[in-house]
């Protein structure tokens, strides 16, 4: 009755995936995942930091509804008691299961992961994770370093493990046991690689010689990007590593040979995080529940990797905002599968070629992580959550992301014939979908808390919006003591056209006619 759910959130994750078409990364497992799936290729957080972009996919939520722009406030209590997607699926006779980073922990889940209102039992925790910023990275002189790049030896790990590999194991555990139990299951798995510290086994840098490593396409700040749209990466900068370099702030830039090293360990953690994936959709198909389970596959936001002369996340790019998303439904994604045949072997990076392998259905239509939970009631054949009016603090349960599921299986060509959806139902401009991210600031030049600025010091909202064609955002002057965006009170915008300038490097909003602009963005 109903399929299972397996729910795979990663921390930080850009799309360096061979599915995605990078050329460098190895990640032979979740290519193999998203040959079986659809796989949306335009998809965006709306929040690029931790705890408001998993609040807002979790609750279904914008950062506006849930007022959580940092990480010091429980929504149930600050904005409003709204049900969260493992809830709706316990509701309606699901048992719920979290292991590892599904919501972020501390005061935005209410220090229990929202437990008992979105899990049927407590949520776990690998205990290693709290050597997570502990010095256990070897430096040159033999010394225990918190560095930022830390390729490990795992046997001289405390427990002789790593959080991810505990995560993984535990997942594997609960999988066995609701087999057993024979109770439709919605299992939430959040990894943490390849979030800050990029510690990994080493044996995963022999994947990546330090000679193939190119520095981003456009390591440098560009010269219109407004001072407020920059994010000074204060958390690298405090990593023994990065503070050793004495870079100058707030512009840098970094060495470009560390640069490289940078790049070289995010992938190494990426083909690390990838076997970890394998093992698990390797366990899925051993306890013979691949042909019965939902399984999604995406990240909390992106994570820039050099450019624009940016580090981490904290902004509207692309870079920061675009995730992955991954659908594999039995029956729907996937032609029957014949008895006995295997669908997820594990695939060892080490001796794979790259697969090269081509997803199922690649849809380059632009879609939001705050559509999730509709999306997946749908899929789950549950009663689609409303939609929710315009104002719904007191609406416990509602959703302000439409299902994406009519996408499945339309063609570019359908959907491009009919602007497919664009009605009140999709967030729509000009006919085109939108996605919509937001970031705040405390001040319009970077300063040391402008990547994480706390509710009260928050003084500028930029508000960014992108189409297949654009990215528009509008840094505006936000009220912290009413949430409110004052929009006459513009301190600076960036428009960027996708198909001259992908990687948002040359912002033309000021050589750009208010008439122009208003035909540009469809108003």
């Amino acid at each position: 009755d109903g399929m299972n759910v397996l729910f795979i959130v990663v921390d930080d994750l850009r799309p360096v995936l061979g599915c995605y078409g990078d050329e460098i990364v190895k990640t032979p497992n979740i290519d193999q995942f998203a040959s079986q799936s659809i796989v949306f290729s335009n998809a965006y957080a709306q929040q690029a930091v931790c705890a408001p972009s998993r609040v807002s996919f979790l609750t279904g939520r914008r950062p506006d509804t849930t007022r959580l722009y940092d990480f010091y406030s429980y929504w149930r209590v600050h904005a409003g008691n709204y049900s969260t997607m493992p809830q709706y699926f316990k509701e309606n006779g699901y048992v719920t299961l979290s292991v590892g980073k599904v919501f972020h922990p501390g005061v935005s889940s209410n220090y229990s992961d929202d437990y008992p209102h979105s899990w049927s039992i407590p949520p776990f925790h690998p205990s290693t994770e709290k050597y997570e910023n502990d010095k256990t990275c070897k430096g040159k002189d033999g010394k225990l370093y918190a560095n930022l790049v830390c390729p490990v030896d795992v046997t001289a790990m405390p427990s002789g493990t790593l959080p991810d590999m505990q995560i993984t194991a535990e997942a594997i555990r609960l999988l066995n046991v609701m087999r057993t139990k024979k109770q439709k299951f919605f299992l939430a798995v959040g990894y943490h690689k390849p979030h800050i510290p990029l510690r990994y086994p080493q044996e995963f840098l022999k994947l990546y010689p330090l000679e193939n490593i190119t520095l981003a396409p456009d390591p440098w700040v560009p010269e219109k990007l407004p001072s407020v749209a920059y994010n000074p990466w204060m958390d690298i900068r405090q990593r023994d590593d990065v503070e050793a370099l004495n870079v100058s702030f707030p512009y840098g830039p970094l060495p470009d040979e560390f640069q490289r090293r940078i790049r070289q360990s995010y992938y190494a953690a990426v083909s690390y995080l990838d076997t970890q994936v394998g093992l698990l959709l390797n366990a899925l198909e051993g306890v013979r529940l691949s042909s019965n389970t939902i399984v999604v596959f995406t990240a909390d936001h992106g994570w820039s990797l050099g450019e624009h002369g940016e580090w981490a996340k904290y902004s509207n790019f692309d870079v920061a905002t675009r995730v992955p998303l991954m659908f594999y439904v039995p029956g729907m994604t996937t032609s029957s599968v014949r008895q006995g045949e295997r669908v997820f072997s594990y695939l060892d990076p080490f001796s794979r070629p790259a697969l090269g392998s081509v997803p199922q259905g690649n849809k380059k239509v632009v879609v939001e992580l705050v559509s999730l939970f509709p999306t997946l009631a749908e899929l789950a054949g549950l009663q689609v959550p409303p939609r929710c009016p315009k104002s719904s603090f007191h609406v416990a349960l509602c959703t302000e992301g439409a299902s994406i599921v009519p996408y499945f299986n339309a063609s570019e060509e359908k959907m491009e014939e009919e602007k497919n959806g664009c009605d009140d139902t999709y967030k729509c401009v000009n006919e085109e979908p939108v996605a919509f991210s937001q970031y705040p600031r405390p001040a319009d030049a970077p300063q040391w808390n402008s990547d994480k600025p706390k509710l009260k010091d928050i003084r500028i909202m930029g508000y960014s919006m992108r189409t297949i064609d654009y990215r528009y955002t509008v840094w505006v002057g936000f009220n912290p003591n009413n949430f409110s965006a004052n929009f006459e009170d513009v301190h600076a915008g960036e428009l960027y056209m996708m198909e001259t300038d992908p990687n948002q490097d040359y912002n033309i909003y000021n050589s750009t006619s208010h008439g122009l602009l208003k035909k540009i963005l469809g108003f």
